[in-house]
């Protein structure tokens, strides 16, 4: 297959799946039970009468034609929150940053670190130090988000208060701009943390079993014969090739960031995208629901075509692969 076939076939397999995305960020909200009137007004002291109920129904539930929806999106009008009364292109850009900073931090660190110690470990194959993190590494794979959160927060924050127990900054600080980005960043640490911890582990343990992998091939005992420095032998031949299946869970850990942080967010109560979806989901609030998981579609398909682009820099045997 020459490479304009490949790179054409790409595009429209990319262009299928983000239409078949946008159809599913139309139909799926819709699925939902209950409405966005009933879970307005159950914990509310007022009280609808049947016909007001009925009138508010009608409205929030208009029926709108995925030609119309489709329409919408491509102007970028992509409606009103019901609850939050604002475009909900304006609160996803409000929140994004915050999920930008937390997750991508987190899965930058947690790549970066995992990636290394899984090399060092291989290189170190069945040394005490392997077999120690080996351990630590399998039990802290099986511990969730939440369990993790929940003992940073008890130990670090309501015994120790060394750190906040949630938000993103102190509320109705006046204070230098210096001096918000240390607030910001001491209310960080502990969802950043309990992202790092959860996602180090499947980073480690990857990184280590593609090294222990690469460092069986040939290549790896011809670069030894040539009596190459041993860093330069581990991270420059070896490394570099157990570096694919660690990009690959980061870009897919990336580009599903929205989803993979609601718990963590909720949590500690973190203005990102993953709260954003959470409450506009406990509130019914279709156009928000419906915004976020399009917003959510594309990052997926804006990931993966970044991670095409980067493979070949990577590994430019991929360039030919079929």
């Amino acid at each position: 297959m020459g490479r304009k076939a490949k790179t054409l076939g790409n595009v429209v397999n990319f262009l299928v799946a983000f239409s078949l995305l946008v159809y599913l960020s139309y139909a799926l909200p819709r699925l939902m039970p209950g409405d966005f009137v009933t879970a307005m007004f159950a914990s509310s002291h007022v009280t609808l009468s049947a016909q007001q109920e009925a009138e508010a129904k009608a409205y929030f539930q208009r029926e709108e034609g995925f030609g119309l929806y489709l329409l919408r999106i491509v102007r970028f009008d992509w409606g009103w929150s019901h609850a939050l009364f604002q475009p909900v292109l304006s609160l996803i850009l409000q929140a994004l940053p915050w999920t930008l900073v937390l997750a991508g931090g987190a899965h930058v660190l947690a790549s970066v670190c995992g990636f290394v110690m899984g090399v060092e470990a291989a290189w170190r194959r069945g040394s005490r130090v392997d077999r120690a993190l080996v351990g630590a590494m399998t039990m802290l794979e099986g511990v969730q988000e939440m369990a993790v959160g929940v003992a940073l927060v008890a130990i670090f924050a309501l015994h120790l208060h060394w750190f906040p127990t949630g938000g993103a900054e102190t509320p109705y600080a006046e204070v230098s701009l210096e001096a918000r980005l240390v607030d910001m960043a001491h209310h960080l640490v502990l969802p950043m943390a309990t992202l790092v911890i959860s996602y180090l582990p499947g980073n480690f343990l990857l990184a280590r079993n593609s090294m222990v992998m690469v460092l069986g091939k040939e290549f790896i005992l011809t670069a030894r014969a040539k009596g190459l420095p041993e860093k330069r032998v581990r991270y420059a031949h070896a490394a570099r090739n157990a570096l694919l299946p660690v990009l690959t869970r980061f870009g897919l850990r990336l580009a599903f960031m929205v989803t993979g942080v609601v718990v963590v967010e909720t949590m500690f109560s973190y203005p990102g995208l993953g709260t954003l979806l959470f409450n506009a989901i406990r509130s019914r609030d279709l156009p928000l629901v419906q915004g976020v998981v399009l917003f959510s579609s594309a990052v997926v398909i804006v990931v993966n075509v970044a991670l095409e682009f980067v493979y070949t820099r990577v590994d430019p045997r991929t360039r030919h692969a079929p």
